[in-house]
């Protein structure tokens, strides 16, 4: 499956993830770019925005776990969010954390928050509307093995 048959398929969990990472690179570049300004408050925010950038790649792309050296505790925390309902939840407190640096400052730290909230949405709404959860191949999800070989 490539990236535009996950988008044929109407299914807003696949939705979700590849908004997902999208949201990483976002995460990653506003946090290192935000980090350098004035405001110990906004330095704060940008250091979680990272720490969220890099949680969520190994909670987006599967196969990265499998590859990476990661601990036993970490590995059950990613695994926790296999499904539509806890990754939304995952990722509405992750934005949440993102909107409270408004009270600080207004940065584009907002960026971020706009996308984590885009992403739990999708997955929010592939739960009411009770789609399966599911990954992408090309990211490491199912059949991610029969395609290398």
């Amino acid at each position: 499956m490539s990236f535009l048959d996950d988008f044929k398929t109407r299914n807003f969990s696949l939705y979700g993830q590849w908004s997902g990472i999208l949201t990483i690179i976002i995460c990653l570049a506003v946090g290192i770019a935000s980090i350098f300004t004035f405001s110990v408050g906004i330095i704060i925010f940008a250091a979680v925005c990272l720490a969220t950038g890099l949680t969520l790649i190994f909670v987006e792309i599967p196969f990265l776990g499998r590859i990476c050296p990661i601990s036993e505790n970490f590995t059950n925390f990613t695994r926790r969010f296999n499904n539509n309902v806890p990754r939304a939840g995952f990722y509405f407190l992750l934005a949440l954390v993102q909107w409270f640096s408004l009270f600080v400052r207004a940065s584009s730290l907002i960026v971020a928050a706009v996308f984590l909230t885009i992403t739990s949405f999708c997955y929010a709404l592939a739960a009411v509307k009770k789609q399966e959860f599911a990954t992408s191949s090309a990211l490491g999800g199912a059949g991610f093995a029969q395609q290398i070989i």
